[in-house]
């Protein structure tokens, strides 16, 4: 009855739900058909996405706990694409990887870059993997002030402050820093420097001594670490999850597992993954270009 009334708006739903029911059942066979698919049986690696600047441990964090706590999963892929980011989460989750490579096996694999705080978490795998052009290194702490105060006074603006302590505003953009506040500031980015130096040093097993000579802030390829003894091989990710898997014990296919984003549902991640690569098997463009932003560890 309603498709002789409205006969356009059936002939447009109808085709509607064909087409989505076309992308539902090509996405569904993608998805069970790749190798990073849950439904995969059998023993498997799991791949933890770390990637952009590192502000929250959280997700990873749950992630390698996740993976960790899998008896299916016998081994993990760090799989790292960031510049760094902050001290505290990279320290955190350097614990977490040193907690669980004594149950499970994890290596790190480097991306486009994994410097300064991308580096840092590397460094307490097992083993790391990085391609000859990844850019790596980095191993430095920054910290960054900017002074308005001639500006400032030149169009007629007079900050007024009003402090519990003689270094309560350090770093203020509206005055002049004193030298007393930047040997302050210097000692605290000094031993933050070292307690970098040290984790390297305990995570690579190398003596302190050698990392200091190289823990400069200078950036190095994927090639230039391997013969510096900061990086283990050379090769890609699929190179990385299958050194994983024979290290953690596996003997036939490996299959790999990768993290779902802790905030979205099961469906989310369903589609997302999907969508993915459904689009890498349409797309295939002929370059990149690559953006490097190296901020603070």
């Amino acid at each position: 009855m309603f498709s002789r009334r409205h006969p356009f708006l059936f002939f447009i739903l109808a085709l509607s739900s064909i087409f989505f029911a076309t992308i539902l059942g090509i996405s569904t066979l993608i998805f069970i058909g790749t190798r990073d698919s849950e439904f995969n049986m059998g023993e498997k690696v799991g791949v933890v996405d770390v990637s952009g600047i590192i502000t929250d441990s959280k997700e990873i964090v749950h992630n390698i706990k996740e993976h960790r706590d899998d008896e299916a999963i016998k081994a993990i892929v760090l799989r790292i694409d960031s510049p760094g980011g902050a001290v505290g989460p990279s320290q955190e989750i350097y614990r977490e990887i040193r907690k669980t490579i004594g149950k499970k096996k994890i290596i790190a694999s480097m991306g486009t870059v994994a410097a300064s705080g991308g580096y840092y978490i590397a460094a307490a795998t097992d083993g790391i993997m990085a391609n000859p052009g990844t850019i790596t290194g980095s191993i430095g702490v920054i910290i960054g002030f900017t002074n308005f105060e001639e500006i400032l006074q030149k169009i007629g603006l007079y900050p007024v402050v009003v402090k519990s302590g003689k270094y309560k505003d350090i770093g203020s953009p509206v005055r002049k820093m004193t030298e007393k506040e930047r040997k302050l500031l210097q000692a605290f980015v000094d031993n933050t420097h070292m307690q970098f130096v040290n984790a390297v040093s305990k995570g690579r097993k190398m003596e302190i001594a050698k990392v200091k000579e190289i823990a400069d802030g200078r950036i190095f390829t994927g090639e230039m670490a391997k013969n510096l003894g900061l990086v283990d091989r050379l090769g890609n990710i699929e190179d990385a999850i299958e050194w994983a898997g024979r290290i953690g014990g596996i003997k036939g296919k490996i299959s790999a597992v990768y993290s779902k984003k802790a905030d979205s549902s099961f469906f989310d991640y369903f589609i997302e993954s999907s969508a993915k690569k459904l689009a890498s098997r349409v797309i295939n463009p002929e370059f990149y270009a690559s953006y490097i932003l190296t901020p603070p560890l």
